[in-house]
């Protein structure tokens, strides 16, 4: 299925690793312009290395004179600094984004008990606050061009949440809120469509990190942890980066402008609700 936005120009926060790096892949396979964003400079450039062989790749495989381009910008997403720095970023006369893929790392699990309001304004910051501002900064010139594509990654926890994640379960379920009211507020008349993207338990970093607290608590290895959360899932194993890209390349398509303020769970079948 060719998706329709060959050519346009998407940016992808915290695309360095993990779920927004399989993002970015999946975008640059269909032909896509990407600005990619992370905090570390080192590995945000292999990521771009490896981005833009998968870029050159696409355009021989199609007899194109031009490869989809590729841009790092080095900085935290979560601060006003870092997105000027991401916004500022010039190719010829000027960036005007048709897709956003809003990322941030995830605030780190822990007891409720311990976090003060320093721990719970960071979380808010960083998973609901920076995506908002991103928006705002995106939508009305995706509505005037009558095309944009805002995509959010969230998690599972906001549909069920997970005891350890107290900080994520509140600051994206504030996110969510949000994003349904502005999803029906007229813009999706103008050709702009928001979604949250609510992954399941996907082999990352991050994921490795709850394994750990999870060891840590039960007297297990991280070994034993993985190889328990991987046979609960009913698709008996973790998720793959690029499973989840490709779900998010869709709903950046052409084809998913009927999809709108929607909560698009993957989690392998382990969410135990029918709604």
């Amino acid at each position: 299925m060719k998706l329709g936005i060959e050519g346009r120009w998407a940016l992808v926060c915290g695309s360095s690793a993990g779920l927004g790096l399989g993002c970015a892949r999946a975008l640059v396979q269909e032909g896509v312009n990407v600005v990619i964003n992370g905090r570390g400079g080192v590995r945000l450039n292999k990521a771009a290395d490896e981005l833009g062989k998968l870029a050159r790749t696409w355009a021989q495989e199609r007899g194109k004179s031009q490869a989809p381009l590729v841009l790092a910008v080095a900085a935290d997403i979560t601060t006003p600094a870092g997105r000027e720095q991401v916004f500022s970023v010039k190719e010829g006369p000027g960036i005007a984004f048709d897709i956003v893929v809003n990322n941030a790392g995830g605030p780190p699990p822990g007891d409720f008990r311990n976090w003060g309001d320093a721990e719970w304004l960071a979380a808010i910051q960083a998973n609901m606050l920076t995506p908002i501002d991103i928006i705002k900064t995106v939508v009305d010139g995706m509505a005037e061009r009558g095309f944009g594509r805002i995509v959010n990654i969230t998690s599972s926890a906001v549909k069920a949440p997970i005891d350890i994640l107290g900080l994520s379960n509140g600051a994206r379920s504030g996110l969510t809120g949000f994003v349904a009211g502005l999803a029906r507020s007229g813009i999706a008349a103008k050709g702009v469509t928001i979604n949250n993207l609510l992954p399941g338990k996907f082999d990352t970093d991050r994921l490795k990190g709850n394994f750990a607290v999870m060891a840590e608590k039960s007297g297990q290895t991280i070994e034993q942890v993985r190889h328990q959360q991987a046979a609960a899932i009913p698709a008996g194993r973790l998720g793959q980066a690029d499973e989840f890209g490709a779900y998010c390349a869709f709903l950046c398509s052409q084809q998913a402008a009927y999809i709108t303020g929607q909560n698009c769970l993957i989690d392998g079948g382990s969410y135990p609700g029918t709604f």
